[in-house]
């Protein structure tokens, strides 16, 4: 998994509150168990109009936001059933982080298994930041996972919490897998003892 530790990127405003996991990626495009090519179905009923072509209207269809790196959205992103797919879409389509004041559960901890940075804010600083991303490609955002920052493009900074654990995780690219693996010489050390005291085994 690729480590976060600190992202500058375009941000776009996606101002909706309650974006389930099935307009984050649609049923249809659930056939797959890659990770990667879900990129093209994700938002796809905003996305695209009714015969597939890209909906001008759209925020990650307009031409500053086309390389969109940060998402800045409502309240309980993420909400729905609970399909790895959803972050597995955002991260193929270069989304590496969203901001929103709340989401749900499953959805959240799925980010972090996939590593992108789901960031809570308060509903002031969420204000700003939308206001920030409505500047279009001068909507640059600057996350700092290290000391746990948002920098807009005038300067400001706002603060973010985020868990120990699952900040040491992203800023060194770990899953569960990789987590577990930190551990491998103490697991092969007990696996010798445990060999040597039980040789019939």
């Amino acid at each position: 998994m690729q480590p976060f530790t600190k992202l500058e990127g375009v941000a776009a405003p996606l101002p909706l509150v309650n974006i389930d996991t099935d307009m984050i990626i649609p049923k249809q495009y659930l056939k797959t168990i890659k990770r990667t090519g879900l990129g093209k179905g994700l938002f796809a009923e905003l996305r695209l109009d009714e015969k597939g072509n890209p909906n001008p209207d759209f925020v990650l269809n307009k031409p500053a936001y086309k390389d969109a790196q940060i998402l800045v959205t409502g309240e309980n992103f993420g909400c729905g059933s609970s399909r790895e797919h959803a972050p597995w879409a955002l991260l193929d389509f270069g989304i590496r982080c969203v901001i929103a004041t709340s989401f749900a559960d499953i959805f959240y901890n799925n980010c972090f298994q996939n590593g992108i940075l789901p960031i809570v804010v308060k509903p002031d600083d969420l204000e700003k930041l939308m206001d920030d991303a409505g500047r279009g490609a001068n909507a640059r955002l600057t996350i700092d996972l290290e000391s746990q920052t948002i920098s807009g493009p005038d300067g400001g900074t706002i603060r973010f919490d985020i868990d120990p654990n699952r900040k040491h995780r992203l800023l060194n690219g770990l899953d569960d897998i990789g987590l577990t693996l930190e551990k491998a010489p103490k697991i092969a050390d007990y696996e010798t003892k445990l060999a040597d005291a039980r040789p019939w085994a």
